[in-house]
């Protein structure tokens, strides 16, 4: 075996799969797994630990492997993480844990994210629980919302013993995990709701249904209902879109919208009937991660696919993998591309969109090359479906409805980073509520401040 090479990852033949919606990485096994540990140089002090956001003993668990102990192995990750199957699948680890790898210097860093994946993989269909509930300490804490961050405090303080309630908006929990990444990079039935009937198998209770700031508010929560602290997860939902003409016709979406039927009204079932356009040909304007999903769906419902984007491709958003897996599939990239205005037929449909083409300037704000018009390159795009995918905000119902929650100018609650401490006493925040739209791990890393805040600060009162 070839050290300085991963093991590679079996996938779906991109011809295949660009027609369905199963998992496209289809993962290691034992053999792969063990070969791959051996990569490990088992680092006594690791720079992919430090790489982490929830610190995950990542030298300890390969060794398990290596060894065969799997069981062992999902003990050590579960001390740290209650996602893992769905971190080694959604993670950006070339940025993070893979990125500081010692292997990477010369050769290729260790696959610790389909390692971190097969152990989460195999615990789940081996029926090892990794945690445990600590012992009850009389003390009630309420969570707002049931993604990442949410998931991520309600476990971590039931494991120190309180007496912990999610409240969910949608009707099914899991947040963006459920709503947002779609089946195809991240199986919902397989993976997304095994993981969170783990962090239930701890003692945490889920209300569905229950819109904070409409059915109840925080101050109520603490007021009325015996909370002794909250924690907001509620996520950044609020689509943003360019306010170019033509923008409300039908056949526009936020990527948000578009997935949300997908995904959670599985639009993509033939035995469902929720209403999708699929459209004969789609443009998705924007680059990052969002866009590729929206983009590889359309694609899978049939439908011709183009990415419009205002940079080249070096500034892509998006991780690499997520850009390599929509150009096999044939996803059609317009990029130096800008729209100006989507075109609207007699009955008040989508049926183009006016586009002006760019070239980069000097470096902005960002440290990304600026962007700016061609003059007289405009062109006009057949499209029938236009796919926003701008990036989200948060939605501004909790902090309008909480006193005393102070919010910054992108609507951003404002809370401390290492405790998720807001200005409100007896509230903590976290996730893309705070920083706006991010990655599931970070939301994660708040998710366990929030707990350890709150841990403190109910333990001093």
């Amino acid at each position: 075996m070839d050290m300085m090479k991963k093991v590679p990852v079996r996938e779906q033949d991109p011809k295949v799969r660009a027609t369905n919606f199963d998992e496209v990485c289809l993962g290691y096994n034992m053999e792969e797994a063990q070969a791959e540990a051996s990569r490990c140089l088992k680092c006594k002090n690791a720079q992919c630990v430090k790489g982490c956001p929830v610190a995950i003993h990542i030298p300890d668990f390969i060794k398990q492997v290596q060894e065969g102990n799997v069981e062992e192995a999902a003990k050590i990750i579960g001390l740290s993480s209650a996602l893992p199957a769905i971190c080694g699948r959604v993670c950006p680890q070339e940025s993070q844990c893979e990125g500081k790898c010692i292997r990477g210097i010369k050769g290729e860093p260790v696959s610790i994210g389909k390692l971190e994946r097969f152990v989460a993989d195999w615990a789940r269909e081996n029926h090892v629980d990794p945690a445990q509930a600590g012992e009850p300490n009389g003390k009630k804490v309420a969570v707002i919302g049931s993604g990442p961050a949410g998931l991520t405090c309600a476990g971590d303080l039931a494991k120190m013993g309180y007496d912990v309630t999610i409240f969910e908006a949608l009707h099914e929990p899991g947040g963006v995990l459920m709503y947002g990444i779609p089946e195809f990079r991240l199986p919902k039935e397989d993976v997304v709701l095994p993981e969170i009937e783990n962090v239930k198998k701890l003692g945490v209770k889920l209300e569905c249904n229950v819109v904070i700031g409409k059915s109840i508010t925080v101050d109520q929560l603490l007021s009325d209902e015996g909370f002794d602290a909250v924690f907001i997860g509620s996520g950044a939902g609020l689509p943003k879109f360019m306010g170019i003409p033509g923008e409300n016709a039908n056949g526009v979406f936020s990527a948000n919208e578009y997935l949300t039927r997908n995904n959670l009204m599985k639009a993509f079932r033939d035995d469902y009937d929720t209403p999708i356009v699929a459209g004969k040909k789609v443009a998705v304007v924007g680059g990052g991660n969002v866009a590729m999903d929206a983009a590889r769906t359309a694609l899978r419902l049939g439908a011709e696919t183009h990415i419009v984007y205002r940079r080249s491709e070096s500034e892509l958003p998006a991780r690499v993998e997520e850009v390599h897996h929509a150009k096999e599939e044939g996803i059609i990239f317009n990029l130096l591309t800008n729209p100006k205005e989507i075109l609207v037929d007699d009955n008040g449909w989508v049926k183009g969109m006016v586009c002006v083409e760019m070239e980069l300037g000097e470096p902005d704000a960002s440290g990304r090359r600026r962007p700016v018009e061609k003059p007289d390159s405009e062109f006009t795009m057949d499209v029938d479906t236009v796919i926003m995918s701008l990036g989200t905000s948060p939605n501004p119902l909790i902090s309008s409805t909480t006193e005393g929650l102070e919010i910054n100018k992108w609507k951003c609650i404002v809370a401390e980073e290492s405790n998720g401490q807001t200005t409100k006493e007896g509230v903590y925040a976290g996730g893309d509520a705070v920083t706006g739209a991010a990655t599931v791990i970070l939301a994660m890393e708040a998710g366990k401040a929030g707990a350890k805040g709150i841990d403190d600060y109910l333990s001093n009162k």
